[in-house]
């Protein structure tokens, strides 16, 4: 394996396909595509200051290392990418990549990241940005931090788990999503998903979960949540009370009380949905 050390890259595709390479506290100034094409790499302490250096490559380790808001979609159709203790403070980072492991990583300006990415990992990660992991595949979070509007739009096959999410509009169009243990926050959660399961789950929504097809809720709380549900198949154990539900299409509903249940006959068929208060031994009704 060849070495670098302490080396400054400049000029476009400085090191074009290249194989089996280390760099150790290397920097790369301007230049457009330093490492494209390049294949077993390995990055520890080094510096990315400018556009696409991680392009078209394949088994690529990073560590401790920064890529600077000026290495803008640093990262597009990559395949074995894992990155550790690292800022990437460039936005549109990741595009169409597959096999990414992202563990310590804070990514402060996440917009349009992670978008059309399968087989990811991402553990202790902080993102902020809006749009994150647009129709993303297979994905797996714990333990992270998501700030991001519209994040998971279109997603399929996520897993998340002991993780904060203040999002507006999340999981929208999204299929086969399990949350686990998690603390979610956001208008309109959910509309449009299909399998939506959410466990041990704190939720606090303004029209949340609505027009979903197999959403399940399992011991969650909901609070500030109001008209929700609505045009929702909808299975929920609520840890507590709702201020509000709306309209459900079918399934059931468990919770120790209601702020208001509106059922309109001429919107939903109303035999379709049970909603109890736990405890009581019959129905509540609107």
């Amino acid at each position: 394996m060849k070495e670098y050390t302490r080396q400054i890259f400049t000029g476009e595709r400085a090191l074009f396909c290249a194989r089996d390479i280390s760099l150790f506290e290397c920097t790369f100034e301007d230049g457009e595509s330093p490492l494209k094409e390049g294949n077993n790499i390995s990055a520890e302490a080094c510096a990315f200051r400018w556009k696409y250096p991680l392009w078209y490559c394949n088994n690529v380790q990073v560590k401790n290392s920064t890529l600077f808001d000026t290495a803008r979609a640093g990262i597009w159709y990559t395949h074995g990418i894992t990155m550790t203790n690292c800022i990437i403070e460039a936005p549109k980072t990741f595009r169409r990549s597959t096999g990414i492991t992202l563990t310590d990583v804070s990514i402060p300006n996440a917009q349009e990241t992670l978008w059309g990415c399968e087989d990811v990992e991402m553990t202790r990660v902080n993102a902020r940005g809006d749009y994150l992991a647009m129709n993303g595949k297979r994905f797996r979070l714990k333990d992270c931090t998501i700030l991001s509007n519209y994040c998971f739009d279109g997603a399929e096959d996520i897993e998340i788990e002991n993780c904060k999410l203040l999002a507006k509009d999340a999981f929208w169009n999204s299929k086969n999503v399990t949350v686990k243990n998690s603390y979610i926050s956001g208008e309109y959660l959910g509309w449009n998903a299909q399998n939506l399961t959410l466990e041990n789950c704190t939720i606090e929504s303004l029209q949340g979960l609505c027009y979903i097809k197999g959403l399940k809720l399992v011991n969650c709380r909901l609070v500030n949540t109001n008209l929700a549900f609505e045009y929702s198949d909808v299975e929920a154990e609520i840890d507590g009370s709702v201020d509000s539900v709306k309209n459900p299409s079918s399934g059931y509903i468990v919770a120790d009380g209601y702020g208001e249940i509106i059922m309109e006959p001429d919107k939903v068929d109303i035999t379709k949905t049970r909603i109890e208060v736990r405890g009581a031994g019959e129905e509540k009704t609107a």
